[in-house]
């Protein structure tokens, strides 16, 4: 529905439980040939019986719309401190690669609600490959110094009450409650996770891994669940895709996708896909 409401063509692929993981990479390899194609996402978890590993390392890394193969997560770690420049602009819109949609859905939010990052203290609950490492990442390239919250790390409340910014991610069920969260600070709740309410019509009901009634009452900013991080999660995911095929039409066009988007763009009078942010 995202895509329609912004004029991208979605192609689903429903494959059954018992998918062969060389059919699934036999997929893969056909749309990452497929020119008319400029973004690939495959929807986790997979079956237990398929390498996850393998089939995100398969996705072509330009069309790796959801900024999971290892080449771009890798990218995530190039700082080039080591140059007389910055070097890399930390704006999205500029990189030449993906990245992981969550992260950058937190990182937009922290940005477009007038977050300061740089010379803040940043604490992250959770080290997964979605969104703690890289959204630790990111939040180092703005220049905040950066503590991931994990199972072994000893007193993790009284880590975290150390942080201006706070981004719980660690599939907990209402983990963070106002004695985690120093006044004033700004948390991110990345979270949903069902919990069970005979009063709701499901039986069940979601929430984030913060008390949010608690937390709201110490913290400057918070975002809900639902309704939080999801939506922006769904706006990157659209934006990666964009991107991918700005950079496609940046380099001349890379098949007849891209002179159809094109045509189609100055058809319905959009600007062309160059210089988007």
């Amino acid at each position: 529905k995202a895509c329609q409401q912004v004029g991208i063509r979605d192609y689903g692929f429903n494959m059954t439980a018992d998918v062969t993981q060389a059919e699934l990479l036999g997929r893969i390899d056909e749309l990452n040939e497929n020119p008319s194609v400029h973004g690939i996402l495959v929807q986790l978890p997979l079956p237990a019986h398929i390498d996850e590993n393998v089939v995100l390392a398969s996705i072509s890394p330009e069309k790796d719309v959801d900024g999971l193969h290892p080449l771009n997560m890798a990218r995530l770690t190039q700082t080039h401190t080591h140059q007389k420049t910055r070097g890399l602009d930390w704006s999205f819109g500029n990189l030449d690669f993906p990245v992981a949609c969550t992260p950058q859905g937190c990182i937009e939010l922290l940005d477009r609600s007038g977050v300061p990052i740089a010379g803040q203290r940043a604490a992250v609950i959770g080290r997964s490959n979605i969104v703690g490492i890289p959204v630790s990442l990111l939040l180092m390239q703005r220049d905040a110094t950066v503590t991931i919250i994990h199972s072994h790390t000893p007193d993790p409340a009284a880590v975290c009450r150390e942080a201006d910014i706070v981004i719980a991610a660690a599939g907990r069920a209402e983990l963070v409650d106002a004695a985690w969260i120093k006044p004033g600070a700004v948390v991110i709740d990345v979270g949903i996770n069902s919990v069970e309410d005979k009063d709701a019509s499901k039986g069940y009901r979601l929430v984030g891994d913060v008390k949010f009634v608690n937390v709201k009452a110490v913290a400057d900013k918070i975002t809900p669940v639902p309704g939080g991080v999801g939506p922006m999660t769904i706006a990157m995911l659209l934006r990666n895709t964009l991107l991918a095929a700005a950079r496609v039409a940046a380099k001349g066009g890379g098949g007849g996708g891209s002179a159809e988007i094109a045509a189609e763009r100055e058809k319905e009078g959009l600007p062309p896909l160059t210089g988007l942010h």
